[in-house]
């Protein structure tokens, strides 16, 4: 899958249309810079908006994804389960940023354990202050490092670090 190629062949078809990017963006209620971002083949819309795009130029989206028309149309049954794999898809999506989410929350019941431990000087000495400073900073420690994996996750750089790990696992 190139792409470049796809980048190429999607500003084709938006110009074919008389869009411009922002026109194309308000759409699909995506930003201009996201259709720009797609049109230099920097990134690929989402399956979903992939799907949409098909319908919306009355394209197969394998023409999509092979940057140039084909003859034959998509049968509705492959459209039909092509959805259903977007649905799943997004299902899928939906239960990880859930589950993110409750990743967070856990971090932020930590970091308020934390602060009210270092502010009450360890429940007033019921904690002793050594024992009371390692609660703290292994609860701090917990709450960056949760923190900084979904920060990873969320842009995406979590992906590009298991791809460059495979990469060199395969290579040594």
């Amino acid at each position: 899958m190139e792409q470049k190629k796809i980048g190429l062949f999607l500003k084709e078809l938006r110009k074919e249309r008389g869009l411009t990017q922002e026109e194309l963006a308000e759409k699909f209620f995506v930003s201009s810079r996201s259709v720009s971002r797609w049109e230099t083949g920097a990134t690929l819309p989402d399956l979903s908006i992939l799907v949409e795009l098909a319908d919306f130029y009355s394209i197969d989206i394998r023409e999509i994804i092979d940057g140039e028309r084909k003859k034959q149309d998509m049968n509705s049954e492959e459209k039909e389960t092509l959805m259903k794999v977007v649905e799943y898809a997004d299902g899928e999506k939906a239960n990880v940023k859930k589950r993110m989410a409750g990743i967070c929350l856990g971090a932020g019941i930590l970091l308020t354990f934390s602060t009210i431990l270092y502010l009450t000087k360890g429940f007033n000495g019921v904690i002793g202050e050594r024992p009371c400073d390692n609660i703290i900073s292994v609860s701090l420690g917990l709450t960056l490092g949760i923190l900084f994996a979904n920060v990873l996750y969320f842009t995406g750089y979590l992906k590009k670090i298991k791809a460059t790990v495979k990469s060199l696992i395969k290579i040594g």
